[in-house]
């Protein structure tokens, strides 16, 4: 079987996390039940990842307490709905569902699911008599956003006034909001009249029983695959957090969001419980042009041009998208909910075509002291395996260090900062692209003795100094690379202090090929086969590659690694590879103390680190007065906390990016891609991290010394 597994499938180190759980449902849910679909699903799941997941999982009572809880979150993560009272009733099936497994038994899985559909068609009475009149906002009363740590309400009258205080905090924000733009429009007109408390109090009920009435009538939409799909991914992300079920409708969203052009903001949505969330943005959109829009944000409204914004909270990930998505030149707005500092913002965007070209390989020129660098960003490892002949990641790179050794460039640097990774055969080929010949990575399916992956080709494409830009989001391909580098000395690592740490390789694979008499289709799973190593012998699972040369970034004191996923999978080691450093520099060390003391002693480094840890101490505090004078003066601190670091991220360097020379013409007769490149470049002279890159670089000088490493 483990043969089979490494022929059939499709090798990827990246994937998206599509995830459907934290949905919920109303009354009028279409049911539309299929027995003999949910219980074929089940049979051919078990037996796929109990034979070819990389991890060996006993289906015992600790699997069953874990998907017992995944499910009961993933369908009530706010604690909404479900109470100590029902949580006792489902207990009783704690530790049998591994039995009902085996068995494939649906008792645990319907006896939940029909009483959430229960308690769902409650919460229209919940929240519309709750908004009939006002709340009092001078009562002293806090609210605890940590719904992880709370329990779940001991009865239905806690539950009612849970409901009160969650739609109460959502009017108190939906007040300070007008209040801003009354004091706004004041300011721009001295006889506008300002409205009172009580009217603005009533407005923001009426827009907080909108915005709950619209997320109601787009989850009637939801039918019962999609349920059945949360209890499927409570189970298989039991193996590990990067295994995923994927309903028919979700790959083909997958499918999209991969495709090479669509007209649209140019961003990769997933689904985050009841959110849809900014997976990631592609270089040059115009989402990324515009600049407010960042990874991991959450996407609430959407509005067409200046029409009425539509809450999306809740709504199919394919139906959210066909309203973010939208034609050429025309506006979309989005309300967004930031993910570094939870505030709410709305942005502007002007939807364009977007092209698979900006997620390939780009490279920019600067001249400093005299001599000419490059950076090269490298947005992910991508391949086609459907067409070798197709352009990829490798070619790429080969292509354009070679049009840069033309130009007489004296280094490089490598910026996978926010690249998630890619295919194993690019991350191997363009690490060969930096060292004569040798071992890149070792690879290892369960049960079986690590497998070196080499590269064969003793030619040396480049072999001046290379600088290897990282953060906390860079992963998979990428730590096999930035790893490589490091273990052969070849290259200076510099960014957060670690990646990410995906030590881990999944697959997708159509479950019908594993049940071929079915006929109707079973949606795909996407399974972890393998795992990483590197050539020292260490795991990139969970540790990730720590940086030689580490700098602040937001990100520094935040929880965001793979270390902090439930159930990842362990840090190991295997056998070190025999293999040759390289010892490129002769002043390695030197450099890399330079650098540090650049950084400790920089004023923004210090002040970016500064406002690290105030992300850390507001993302921590999850409580909130309900207190209407104490609800806006906390928000008045915070927000004059955060003035503090407005200017933090400000910066501009001395020195100016340009196109390397082949892409002038290409510039010059497409005006799309002159303005894309010269975005990009503004961006670079603004980046600090860049800068301190191009500095480490330019201080490197090249040594001839090599050691050889034995076991």
């Amino acid at each position: 079987m483990k043969s089979n597994f490494k022929l059939s499938f499709t090798l990827l180190a990246f994937l998206f996390l599509l995830n459907n759980s934290g949905i919920i449902a109303n009354e009028k849910v279409k049911k539309k039940e299929d027995p003999e679909k949910d219980k074929v699903l089940i049979i051919v799941l078990k037996n796929i990842l109990t034979r070819g997941h990389y991890v060996v999982k006993d289906l015992n009572d600790s699997f069953s307490e874990q998907v017992f809880k995944t499910f009961i979150d993933g369908l009530d993560p706010s604690k909404r709905y479900f109470t100590q009272e029902d949580i006792k009733e489902f207990s009783k099936y704690k530790y049998q569902i591994d039995n009902q497994l085996l068995n494939d038994d649906l008792s645990f899985y319907n006896l939940v699911y029909n009483c959430f559909l229960e308690r769902v068609k409650k919460a229209k009475s919940y929240y519309g008599g709750i908004l009939e009149k006002p709340f009092d906002y001078t009562k002293e009363e806090t609210i605890d956003l940590d719904y992880e740590k709370l329990p779940f309400a001991k009865n239905y009258n806690e539950l009612i006034d849970n409901w009160r205080k969650q739609l109460k905090l959502q009017t108190l924000d939906k007040i300070r909001e007008q209040n801003a733009l009354e004091k706004d429009t004041l300011k721009k007109d001295k006889n506008y009249t300002v409205k009172s408390f009580a009217t603005l109090e009533k407005e923001a009920r009426a827009e907080v029983l909108k915005s709950m009435d619209e997320l109601y009538i787009r989850i009637e939409e939801l039918e019962h695959e999609d349920w059945f799909s949360t209890y499927l991914n409570a189970i298989v992300s039991g193996f590990d957090p990067h295994t995923t079920y994927m309903q028919p409708n979700v790959k083909e969203v997958f499918d999209q969001n991969i495709s090479g052009k669509v007209e649209g903001i140019g961003a990769r949505l997933q689904k985050k419980g009841i959110y849809t969330q900014i997976f990631e943005l592609v270089s040059g959109g115009p989402a990324w042009k515009q600049g407010d829009l960042e990874e991991g944000d959450i996407i609430l409204k959407v509005a067409q041009g200046d029409k009425e914004p539509l809450n999306i909270v809740g709504m199919r990930l394919d139906d959210a998208i066909k309203f973010i998505k939208g034609p050429k030149g025309t506006e979309v707005r989005l309300t967004i909910k930031k993910k570094i500092d939870g505030t709410i913002q709305e942005i502007a965007i002007i939807r364009d075509v977007v092209e698979l070209g900006e997620t390939f390989v780009k490279s920019s020129v600067v001249m400093k002291n005299n001599k000419k660098y490059a950076i090269i960003d490298l947005p992910s490892f991508y391949i086609d395996f459907s067409d070798e002949n197709f352009r990829d990641s490798a070619k790429d790179m080969e292509k354009e260090i070679e049009r840069l050794k033309s130009e007489d460039v004296e280094g490089l640097i490598i910026d996978l900062r926010n690249n998630g990774g890619g295919s194993l055969k690019t991350a191997i080929e363009i690490s060969g692209l930096f060292i004569d010949e040798g071992p890149i990575v070792q690879v290892q399916y369960r049960g079986e003795n690590p497998v070196i992956k080499r590269d064969t080709d003793p030619k040396i494409q480049w072999d001046k100094a290379v600088v290897v830009l990282v953060n906390e989001f860079s992963a998979s391909a990428s730590e096999i690379f930035a790893a490589a580098m490091q273990d052969y000395k070849r290259a200076v690592i510099l960014g957060g202090n670690q990646t990410y740490g995906k030590g881990t390789v999944q697959n997708i694979l159509p479950i019908n090929q594993f049940y071929p008499k079915y006929d109707k289709d079973l949606g795909f799973l996407k399974m972890t086969i393998q795992k990483f190593y590197r050539i020292n012998g260490g795991s990139t699972q969970r540790e990730g590659v720590y940086s030689d040369i580490a700098m602040p970034t937001r990100l520094s004191y935040l929880k965001n690694g793979e270390r902090d996923l439930e159930g990842a999978l362990d840090w190991d080691k295997v056998a070190q590879a025999d293999y040759k450093q390289a010892n490129s520099y002769a002043n390695f060390g030197d450099v890399v103390y330079n650098s540090k003391q650049r950084i400790a002693s920089n004023e923004k480094f210090i002040k970016i680190n500064e406002y690290a840890k105030w992300l850390k101490e507001n993302q921590d505090n999850a409580s909130f007065s309900l207190n209407y004078e104490k609800f806006i003066k906390e928000n008045e601190a915070k927000e004059k906390e955060a003035k503090k670091f407005t200017a933090v991220f400000e910066f501009k360097s001395d020195v100016t990016y340009t196109s390397p020379k082949y892409e002038l013409a290409l510039v010059k007769e497409n005006k799309d891609l002159e303005s894309k490149r010269a975005a990009w470049h503004k961006n670079l002279t603004k980046d600090i991290y860049i800068s301190e890159a191009l500095n480490v670089l330019s201080e490197l000088k090249l040594s001839k010394k090599t050691t050889i490493l034995k076991n």
